[in-house]
């Protein structure tokens, strides 16, 4: 085989580590790291929670802390903000829990944090924790301001949205003409919402909706789509990879009275949150934010790049609610140690659970079969008929030139009677 130019002559000399998915240099570029929860990430009241709570279940403790803080972010409302520009960031965060099966113990981690947050605030824990999401519209019919003389609308503006099987989200928001994508947006940017949908819809203003879901690993993986990482859907979310933590035939045995403790001591911290209606960092913290924001705004390449590219904004909203939940008036190092702790979780979740993949659904298929092949390498005709020959040849060029770009694949040509046949291989990182 012959390249046809100096580059992939380069390339085609990368060829002979392409030996089989047993190759060393394969087996690194695939070997993937579970993430690891710092301990600089519990601290305060949100790290006393997991240790309270950790020895008594199978839940783990990533899951536990960021349902913890995305459900306390829910009940502190849209109080209290930290001002980037001329965006205002509040304590609203949206959560998805990741498990590789349904024996990730996802929702027992959920379940401990509801018994805090109905106990710290009934009021919330009895009317403003939802599930359902179906449509943009419903979501601002629970927040919505009055209607005309009848309907006097919600006048408690907080909402938890909880999703045990987020897959079902994500389906209905990739439905033609469904708003719940379009609204998910509107509601982490800011707290009016609307649709255009119909003259007279409903609208709100001042919302402070939160998300916490659940999902698999495999479920994710094949719901979520090209236009959700691409309209910025996927990245207003923390993706918080999970696993059973411990085996508990018995169960845990978590004293009432430690919870209840605990929720006396979180009552006057939630009354003290509507207090501070603007939050700045101070010296120590800002000089950690500076050291540390060239590499949060660090743009990445691929899906994993798609759905961590708010670390900035993300991270703004964890150091606000670790300075809540102190009872702080600024936002301090440990604060800002603790956020920049989540936020290194979450992208390690996301780069475990995403891997390599490009968000590009046509170039990921090729990429994961030139892997399968090995050394054989696929021909253009290969290719099509991994498509069943129903995949256009201006879509295949498309994503072998995506890949060929990102130094993921290279071509070489083969002589034969004619034309030359091409032949593509996957290049081991």
């Amino acid at each position: 085989m012959r390249p046809n130019n100096t580059e992939a002559l380069e390339k085609a000399a990368m060829l002979t580590i392409l030996q089989d998915a047993s190759s060393p240099a394969v087996a690194k570029s695939d070997r993937r790291k579970h993430p690891v929860l710092k301990s600089e990430a519990l601290v305060g009241a949100a790290g006393d929670f997991v240790r309270m709570v950790s020895p008594h279940t199978e839940a783990d403790e990533a899951a536990i802390l960021l349902q913890f803080l995305a459900g306390m972010g829910a009940v502190f409302g849209r109080f209290a903000c930290f001002p980037v520009e001329a965006d205002r960031h509040f304590g609203n965060l949206f959560v998805v829990i990741v498990g590789e099966s349904s024996k990730a113990r996802k929702g027992t981690s959920w379940g401990h944090v509801r018994n805090v947050l109905e106990k710290v605030d009934p009021a919330f824990g009895e009317t403003r924790i939802v599930s359902g999401l179906s449509s943009g519209e419903g979501l601002i019919w629970n927040v919505r301001d009055p209607i005309g003389e009848n309907d006097h609308g919600e006048a408690d503006k907080r909402i938890l949205v909880t999703e045990t099987e987020f897959a079902r989200a994500l389906t209905v928001a990739e439905r033609e003409n469904n708003t719940l994508s379009a609204v998910l947006r509107q509601a982490w940017d800011e707290g009016k919402l609307q649709t255009l949908t119909r003259k007279e819809s409903a609208r709100a203003t001042n919302a402070h909706v939160s998300v916490i879901g659940h999902i698999t690993a495999d479920e994710l993986k094949r719901k979520l789509s090209d236009t959700a990482t691409a309209n910025g859907f996927a990245n207003r979310f923390l993706w918080v990879y999970a696993k059973r933590s411990k085996l508990l035939p018995d169960g845990g045995n978590l004293d009432s009275t430690e919870i209840d403790a605990f929720v006396r001591r979180l009552r006057p911290v939630v009354e003290g949150a509507k207090l501070v209606k603007r939050f700045e960092r101070d010296d120590e913290a800002r000089r950690l934010w500076h050291s540390g924001y060239e590499e949060l705004s660090e743009g990445q390449s691929g899906l994993f790049g798609s759905v961590t590219s708010r670390a900035e904004a993300q991270v703004v909203r964890l150091s606000l609610l670790y300075a809540l939940l102190a009872g702080a008036d600024e936002i301090e190092e440990e604060h800002m140690r603790a956020a920049m702790a989540v936020w290194d979780y979450c992208r390690d979740s996301a780069r475990f659970i995403f891997g390599d993949a490009l968000g590009d659904a046509t170039a990921d298929d090729i990429l994961n079969a030139l892997k399968a092949a090995g050394e054989g390498g696929l021909t253009r005709s290969d290719i099509r008929s991994h498509f069943g020959n129903h995949k256009p040849s201006v879509e295949i060029s498309r994503a072998l030139g995506v890949l060929e770009q990102r130094g993921e694949a290279c071509r070489v040509m083969e002589p034969g009677e004619g034309r030359s046949a091409e032949r593509w291989f996957y290049i081991a990182q």
